[in-house]
């Protein structure tokens, strides 16, 4: 078996006339928690949905657990949470789950499975509309869980939320990790969550900076932290070097 989840080679995307992926190469490991860390609008959400196939490309491959990115043989073997939660705020928890099962044609017991994972069985019967961020950010992830994917990927699933809940959801994606067996892909645009990945990709300008893990990249770059890396990496390839947001 292909030891990587996910192969990116040569992948340009050209939005309103204006290139936002450079010819891309990069892979991610299967089994393991990889980061995807940059400033807002360096290109993650682009490159996420290449890897899911719902991005037109201008040129290069995607080749994800083995086929064509995109391919309908996929679509029961990837969660994907985009950024804006896509849940239903007028239902409760328990009925998105449900619903989204029915589409997903996941089995019977999935949507009481998944509720447990993450976590939200004591609200399983609230609105969506009446969650916390937190709350709304793990009944996404559950929506994403109803397949027990092989790959998750999950796009800036932190964003607008505190430190405590951001550390509650990161012990999140180890658990599942290590009790799915599954690649997680998680974006963010905060340095310090690259840390907490085995492995990461930095990317900036529409480009891969690094793929390493989090000393790999510390130990390449001499640096004492990922964001002093991120700086060193950013000004070696010319890229305008600012503080990530």
């Amino acid at each position: 078996m292909n030891s990587c989840a996910v192969e990116v080679e040569g992948l340009r995307v050209v939005r309103g006339g204006t290139e936002v992926l450079h010819g891309l190469d990069c892979s991610i490991p299967r089994s393991a928690l990889t980061a995807l860390v940059g400033p807002s609008g360096c290109g993650k959400s682009t490159l996420l949905r290449a890897m899911v196939g719902v991005q037109v490309v201008a040129q290069g491959r995607v080749t994800v657990l083995g086929r064509a990115a995109g391919s309908r043989a996929l679509r029961g073997r990837i969660g994907y949470a985009t950024e804006s939660p896509a849940v239903y705020a007028d239902l409760s928890v328990r009925d998105n789950l449900r619903y989204f099962a029915a589409i997903l044609k996941a089995e019977a017991p999935a949507a009481e499975l998944v509720l447990e994972q993450v976590g939200l069985t004591r609200e399983s019967e609230r609105l969506v509309a009446q969650l916390s961020g937190g709350q709304l950010s793990r009944t996404s992830l559950a929506v994403a869980l109803l397949n027990q994917p092989e790959l998750l990927i999950l796009d800036e699933p932190t964003i607008g939320l505190d430190p405590v809940l951001r550390e509650e959801l990161w012990r999140l994606f180890h658990q599942l990790a290590g009790d799915l067996g599954a690649t997680l892909i998680v974006s963010s645009h905060i340095m310090d969550e690259a840390a907490r990945c085995e492995q990461l990709l930095m990317m900036r300008d529409g480009r891969i900076l690094a793929g390493d893990t989090p000393e790999g990249v510390r130990r390449s770059t001499g640096s004492q932290d990922l964001e002093q890396a991120f700086m060193r990496l950013a000004g070696e390839t010319g890229a305008a070097v600012g503080t990530p947001a």
